[in-house]
């Protein structure tokens, strides 16, 4: 075995990914043997080796798949592999050759241990998968597949969002005051300012800031917080895309976030339809639209329509609490009756606007705003609305959200002052919306939890 003070290279130039060999070459059209006139350096780590005779085949796994490694096991072979463990770290040197079954392999020249594995191989385990990540990435090339899916999500994204002229606009993480959304904030404390800070629970009033200053069509794609549980579609800590179209109303809305989906999902994974829960989901536009109305009443028979509160808190008895008001319980009866069963993609349009304080009133009922949920495989994907843009009517609606919460017995929502401030110099008409991230590529992966698709989570 190699001594633990031996060196370890610092490099190893020229590497060949596995995935870049299996493309340029067909086993089925070679003959079985080595191919000298095809070398190849490729690195990454021994996950098994299998012994035949005179000969060795090892396992080599990088992030692109894994690829055999056959060894002659004569006295040079033997003294290579006494220096090798299953879980070290290897560059190897090889052409290729194909085996007498016809599978790809390298024929070994050449092998460096480029890290050694103090610790034996990790076993998958689903305990134990998300406490030690790195391990389950090691041990299953199924996390490492959506991981990877994920970035070229994002990546596809704001490459989508960049070619319609929209700019990416840094919001700050650390917000005095906190808003854009109704939820509880990490609350933290700035020393030096001796200042009581709040990681960002939105990004939008600050992204409605940089439209007052001229930037108009804007996105933020990061990470925000929420002080609030933890469930298969929840985390504390969560990726946000959210963004503003100038002069544009949710309608147009709605056509930009099934276009964006749809073309990322093309882009991404070669098609528009996924299977979710034995059920092929078509992803291309046109999508669904139907009123928050019309989809309680075709669910349960009841017309929310006739404010019935009574009536709305008997239905979703188990989930109400007491003082809900009709607004919160036809989010209620939306969310726990109807979500689940709207599988193919659907726009939830006209919610009760005490529900969405920073969107305009329907203009055809006060009660109601121009305000919508994303659904797909019974899951809210986006949330968007027609937004204010008066600072007074603002202003109003943010003192009438502060009773409600206060009525509720909940801290009343912030006054972002800030904020208002801005309105009052003047912004465009727009309308905007928010996707999480996680659970976008929980859907594009098939995966049935959001900690399946966060690196490291909570």
């Amino acid at each position: 075995m190699i001594a633990e003070t031996a060196p370890l290279p610092r490099v190893f130039r020229g590497r060949t990914h596995v995935a870049a060999i299996r493309d340029a070459h067909d086993p089925r059209a070679l003959a079985a043997g080595a191919h000298p006139q095809w070398p190849y350096r490729i690195a990454g780590r021994l996950m098994a080796r299998r012994d035949h005779g005179r000969s060795c085949f090892m396992d080599v796994d990088d992030r692109t798949g894994t690829l055999q490694v056959h060894m002659r096991l004569d006295p040079a072979g033997e003294q290579r592999l006494s220096r090798l463990a299953v879980g070290d770290v290897v560059g190897v040197d090889g052409c290729v050759y194909v085996t007498r079954r016809g599978e790809l392999a390298l024929e070994l020249d050449d092998c460096v241990v480029l890290a050694k594995a103090r610790r034996p191989p990790p076993r998958r385990s689903r305990t134990a998968r998300f406490a030690e990540r790195e391990a389950d990435l090691i041990a299953g090339e199924r996390s490492r597949e959506v991981l990877i899916t994920r970035a070229r999500v994002i990546a596809a994204i704001r490459e989508w969002m960049n070619a319609r002229g929209f700019v990416e606009l840094e919001t700050p993480v650390l917000q005095r005051v906190f808003g854009g959304a109704s939820a509880r904030p990490f609350v933290t404390h700035h020393h030096a300012l001796d200042r009581r800070l709040c990681l960002r629970i939105s990004t939008e009033l600050y992204l409605k800031r940089g439209i007052v200053g001229g930037l108009e069509d804007v996105y933020d794609l990061g990470k925000c917080f929420r002080n609030e549980g933890i469930s298969a579609r929840h985390s504390p800590e969560f990726t946000m895309l959210e963004w503003f179209q100038t002069c544009a109303d949710y309608t147009d809305v709605c056509t930009l976030v099934e276009t964006m989906v749809s073309d990322v999902a093309l882009r991404v994974l070669g098609t528009t339809r996924i299977e979710r829960g034995g059920t092929t989901i078509e992803l291309a536009p046109p999508w669904r639209r139907l009123t928050v109305r019309e989809g309680i009443l075709e669910v349960t028979g009841v017309d929310v329509a006739d404010r019935d509160a009574p009536a709305l808190a008997q239905l979703v008895g188990r989930w109400a609490q007491p003082g809900d008001d009709w607004p919160q319980l036809v989010e209620l009866a939306h969310s726990k009756l109807v979500e689940p069963t709207l599988i193919q993609p659907t726009f939830v349009l006209d919610f009760p606007v005490s529900l969405f304080p920073l969107a305009r009133r329907h203009p055809h009922d006060a009660d109601l705003a121009e305000a919508f949920d994303a659904v797909v495989g019974g899951i809210e994907m986006s949330s968007g609305s027609t937004d204010v843009n008066d600072a007074a009517e603002q202003r109003s609606r943010f003192l009438e959200q502060a009773q409600r919460s206060g009525d509720g017995g909940d801290e009343p929502h912030p006054l972002d002052e800030g904020f208002l401030r801005a309105l009052e110099y003047g912004m465009l008409p727009l309308g905007g919306a928010g996707m999480g991230i996680d659970r976008l590529v929980m859907l594009l992966t098939g995966c049935e939890s959001l900690r399946d698709v966060i690196a490291f989570p909570t």
